[in-house]
């Protein structure tokens, strides 16, 4: 995995809302970083990474508000979308099973 491209992708596209610490921002934008909802379903989380979160959720018991999450389906490519679902999965202390490309293809055929 590609953590470096990873990186330049959330700083690019995510970071404004989930910050450099992947903390979020409590009650607006939720944590990346030790999330128990991403750790529940990566393939939910490539799936975000492309097409955005119109439903609220519940990351670490604190519910956060639909609607927000920016739809990337037209702005990013299948290697954005891989190197910066990775770059998630394995930073801030999460240690997850990366994605691959297969992943990220099966992900936006399933829409």
């Amino acid at each position: 995995i590609d953590l470096v491209a990873g990186k330049k992708v959330y700083t690019e596209k995510c970071m404004v809302c989930h910050q450099e610490s992947g903390l979020g921002i409590p009650g607006t934008f939720p944590p990346l970083a030790k999330s128990d909802y991403l750790q529940a379903d990566k393939m939910r989380a490539v799936k975000q990474a492309i097409y955005g979160s119109k439903t609220p959720i519940t990351v670490n018991g604190v519910q956060y508000p639909g609607g927000i999450m920016t739809v990337f389906e037209k702005e990013l490519s299948d290697q954005q979308v891989l190197d910066v679902v990775n770059y998630v999965l394995n930073s801030w202390g999460n240690q997850m099973c990366a994605i691959t490309l297969d992943d990220v293809k099966a992900a936006r055929s399933a829409k």
